[in-house]
């Protein structure tokens, strides 16, 4: 794995951790489990840094795996580029502008994740982006910043809805964000002025050479 990748992984772990503990320290409450996808709908924003380890991920899948969603990702991206016929690549969103992708997010937001497999589950969980995990739980950052909980299913469960704001440091996972992405642009385009690039899952997959 490329270096670049294996750092940001090792950030966005942290993420994972406190996740985890919060799981631990309300038995039964939250809801979130694999093959649960309520949240894994429509396009959305990926940095530099998710779309080098998202391509790392994708490496690791199987070629009838990696096939498969190689072909759901082009066909997101069809539907897509019907409402942006101009859109390609390096399919960057800063082309789009923010109020047009919104736009096409609303519209395709029932829309599933190429990752999801047959039973709702992510292909590629321990290389999702850094968004996916950030979903599921309200925040407190230290600097003292609420960040509510996106889950939109959470209304089925009242002790779930009702779960105090979790305290997390985002700003420092932010700042090696930022360094995580400075190193991906200089992979990714050989310069780490690109470090602001936003592209979606769908356009990192459709980028896979067909299989075979």
């Amino acid at each position: 794995m490329h270096p670049a990748a294996v750092r940001y992984r090792e950030e966005l772990e942290r993420l994972d951790r406190w996740f985890e503990d919060t799981a631990k320290r309300h038995p039964g409450v939250i809801p979130c489990r694999a093959g649960c996808s309520a949240c894994c709908h429509g396009p959305f924003d990926i940095s530099a840094a998710d779309t080098l380890l998202l391509r790392e991920g994708l490496a690791t899948l199987e070629p009838v795996a990696r096939e498969q969603v190689r072909i759901r990702a082009e066909q997101l991206l069809v539907r897509m580029r019907e409402q942006a016929p101009e859109w390609g690549p390096p399919w960057d969103l800063a082309t789009l502008g923010e109020e047009r992708f919104d736009g096409i997010v609303e519209s395709l937001a029932d829309v599933p994740c190429p990752l999801l497999d047959d039973r709702g589950a992510c292909r590629l969980y321990a290389w999702r982006p850094l968004v996916c995990r950030l979903i599921g739980l309200p925040m407190m950052t230290a600097e003292g910043e609420l960040l509510e909980n996106a889950c939109p299913i959470q209304e089925q469960f009242p002790d779930y809805a009702l779960l105090d704001p979790q305290l997390f440091d985002l700003g420092a996972l932010q700042d090696a964000e930022i360094r995580c992405n400075e190193e991906a642009a200089i992979e990714l385009f050989g310069s780490r002025e690109q470090a602001g690039f936003e592209t979606t899952i769908a356009a990192v997959i459709a980028a896979l050479p067909p299989v075979g």
